[in-house]
């Protein structure tokens, strides 16, 4: 049976690296069906995602037009759902938050590394590019260790 059913990135505000990694991901091969979405801890309105983090995005190929900030809810969060955080912080936020939130790791400490995904906040464009590269590594490693466990059903 397969483990998840859904894949939620969480960021501050669903305007950056959340929206980035969930960009990513969509576009990698895995073997079993499984929702991608992204939430931010702190959503006041539907924001669009922030323009360094598009333009980034958009320069490798990605279309990014139909994303809006989205709150992450108590209804997001079950057993079949694989909750990943870009901060250590972040993830203790939802576990003191949110009931039930059973699979919330950060997105390194779900791939075996350490270390949060720096926030990005005032930082000139090529901040955000490395930002991309450093999340393009993790979403690929996040994508083998889905498939691998989907080969061990």
């Amino acid at each position: 049976m397969k483990q998840y059913d859904r894949l939620i990135f969480v960021d501050s505000d669903d305007t950056t690296r959340a929206p980035m990694a969930k960009a990513i991901m969509k576009s990698k091969f895995l073997m079993g069906s499984l929702e991608i979405l992204s939430r931010g801890l702190v959503v006041l309105f539907p924001e669009p995602m922030n323009q360094k983090a598009e333009a980034v995005l958009i320069s490798n190929g990605y279309n990014t037009k139909d994303h809006a900030a989205t709150q992450l809810m108590q209804e997001d969060i079950n057993d079949r759902a694989l909750i990943l955080t870009m901060e250590d912080s972040q993830k203790a936020k939802i576990w003191g938050n949110y009931e039930n939130a059973a699979n919330v790791y950060t997105i390194t400490e779900f791939i075996r590394l350490s270390g949060d995904v720096t926030p990005l906040y005032g930082e000139p464009l090529a901040a955000y590019g490395q930002c991309y590269e450093i999340l393009e590594a993790l979403v690929s490693g996040i994508v083998i260790q889905l498939n691998e466990e989907e080969l061990r059903k």
